[in-house]
C-alpha cells in the first residue's frame, strides 16, 4: 500500500501531475457526460484538434508560452465550434461533417505551423503533452479553468439540462436561452481541453474528458449519478495511470488515458447499470437461458 502513494510523497513532479489531473477530473469529465446527452462525443475530439493551430501560433510568437498558447489555443477552439455551428445552421451540412472538415484542417494546419520553428520533440510535446513536466504556473491555470467551470456548469445546470433533454420546450420558454446556453457549453469544452492540452496534449486531453464519462453511463443512475460517478473513474484513471508510468517506466499522459480505457471497458463488461455480464438471462416460458 505505502508503494502506491510512495511516488507521491516523495517526488515533486508526481504531486503536481496529481494535483493537474485531479483539476481536469472534477471539471472536464461532468461536461463530457453533457456531450454523451447531447449525442457531441466526436465534437469533444474534434474542439481537441481544434484548439492546435491556436496553440501553435502562440507557440511560435512565444515559444512554450502558457499564456500564449492557452489564449491562442481558446480563440482557435471557440472560432471552429462557431464556425462549424454556422455552417451547419445555414448550409445543407450536418454539424458533424462541418466539425469533421474543421478540425482536421486544424489538425493539419497545427502540425505545420509547429513543424515551421519547432523540432520533433516540440510537435511531440504540443500533441501529447509532458504530464511529469507541469509547472506551478500550469497548474494555477488548470485549477483556475476548473473553479470557474464548475461555478459556470452549476450556473446553468437546469436550462443545460433542459436543452439536452427537451430543447424544443427551452426555445419555446425563451428564443435567446438556447443559444446562449449552447454557446456557454462550448466554451466550458473549449477552456477545458485547452487545460488539458497544458497537461495532457491536445491529442490525449479528450480522453479524460469522455472515456469516464461514457463509462458513468454503467455505474450511475440518472445525471447526478453519472456525472458523480465519471468524476470517480477519471481520479482512479489519473491515480493509476500515473502509478503505472512510474513504476512501469511509460509515459505519464498516455498511460492515464490508457488507465481510463481500461476502466471503459471494464464498465461494458461488469457496470451494474446495463454492463455484458450484469444483464438478467433471458427467459423462455419458465426456462432461464
Amino acid at each position: 500500500m505505502l508503494a502506491m502513494f510512495h511516488p507521491f510523497i516523495e517526488f515533486g513532479f508526481m504531486r503536481r501531475a496529481l494535483v493537474a489531473c485531479i483539476a481536469l477530473s472534477l471539471s472536464a469529465t461532468p461536461l463530457g457526460v453533457f456531450l454523451l446527452l447531447r449525442r457531441m462525443s466526436l465534437v469533444g475530439d474534434a474542439l481537441s484538434h481544434a484548439v492546435l493551430p491556436g496553440a501553435a501560433i502562440g507557440y511560435l510568437i512565444s515559444g512554450l508560452s502558457l499564456v500564449a498558447m492557452g489564449t491562442g489555443g481558446v480563440i482557435a477552439g471557440l472560432s471552429v465550434a462557431l464556425l462549424s455551428g454556422a455552417v451547419s445552421r445555414y448550409t445543407p451540412l450536418k454539424e458533424d461533417a462541418s466539425f469533421a472538415g474543421f478540425y482536421l484542417g486544424s489538425l493539419a494546419l497545427g502540425v505545420t505551423l509547429v513543424s515551421l520553428r519547432g523540432s520533433s520533440v516540440d510537435l511531440l510535446h504540443v500533441l501529447f503533452g509532458s504530464l511529469l513536466a507541469v509547472d506551478n504556473p500550469s497548474i494555477l491555470l488548470v485549477c483556475v479553468i476548473s473553479a470557474v467551470s464548475l461555478l459556470v456548469l452549476a450556473l446553468i445546470y437546469r436550462p443545460l439540462v433542459i436543452d439536452a433533454f427537451d430543447p424544443g420546450f427551452l426555445r419555446a420558454q425563451n428564443r435567446w436561452t438556447a443559444p446562449l446556453v449552447h454557446s456557454l457549453f462550448l466554451m466550458l469544452v473549449v477552456t477545458n481541453l485547452v487545460a488539458g492540452f497544458q497537461v495532457l496534449g491536445t491529442l490525449m486531453c479528450v480522453g479524460l474528458m469522455m472515456l469516464p464519462a461514457a463509462a458513468a453511463r454503467f455505474w450511475g443512475k440518472g445525471l447526478p449519478g453519472m456525472m458523480v460517478s465519471a468524476m470517480i473513474l477519471a481520479l482512479i484513471a489519473s491515480f493509476s495511470g500515473l502509478i503505472a508510468s512510474f513504476y512501469l517506466s511509460l509515459p505519464a499522459g498516455p498511460a492515464v488515458v490508457l488507465s481510463a480505457a481500461i476502466l471503459f471497458f471494464i464498465s461494458i463488461l461488469v457496470g451494474p447499470c446495463g454492463g455484458i455480464f450484469r444483464q438478467r438471462p433471458f427467459s423462455v416460458g419458465k426456462e432461464k437461458v
